[in-house]
């Protein structure tokens, strides 16, 4: 259900349109498991740190992925590269939940213990090992014990003013 933007505060219209304006990397977090198969586009991803090797990633607590994540334990953050923006948009809603990895077509590996976008810059596979609510999102903590380098990668995919942008490497 949207929100309705009417009932927003004008710090909170302020604060949409301000995170409008900071450029946040495109990732995909897949799961899959015993609560399902399941995956959202997330801009709200980081690193935390390397020792162990953790990501956080922020999930409307509304999502129907977001107690999926929190049942199955594994996910796979994708980092995702240029070309990947119909995927990203799928994901992100265009496609009904349970039709998003077949509408997307042969570009995912199952073999692993969440699934892996083809060709994405990156692929952090790793369990959710804490969280801390806020607001209407969860913060979980991905612990990787696998990561994937697309050694093939031609850079990657920025969202900036409610928009993708495409990243060229150098």
């Amino acid at each position: 259900m949207a929100e309705n933007l009417t009932q927003l505060t004008p710090t909170q219209r302020m604060f949409r349109d301000a995170m409008a304006n900071l450029s946040a990397g495109v990732n995909i977090v897949t799961t899959d498991g015993p609560g399902g198969l399941a995956g959202i586009t997330v801009s709200a991803v980081c690193s935390v740190t390397d020792a162990p090797p953790t990501m956080l990633v922020c999930v409307n607590r509304s999502s129907r992925s977001h107690d999926i994540f929190r049942e199955n334990r594994h996910v796979c953050i994708n980092v995702l590269g240029p070309g990947h923006e119909d995927v990203a948009m799928a994901f992100a809603g265009r496609v009904p939940s349970e039709e998003r990895f077949t509408a997307t077509g042969d570009v995912w590996d199952h073999s692993h213990e969440a699934p892996v976008l083809r060709g994405s810059a990156a692929s952090i596979l790793g369990r959710v090992t804490g969280s801390v609510e806020r607001g209407s999102h969860t913060v979980m903590f991905v612990e990787a014990d696998q990561v994937i380098v697309g050694e093939d990668c031609e850079g990657g995919l920025v969202y900036y003013r409610r928009r993708f942008h495409p990243i060229p490497t150098p």
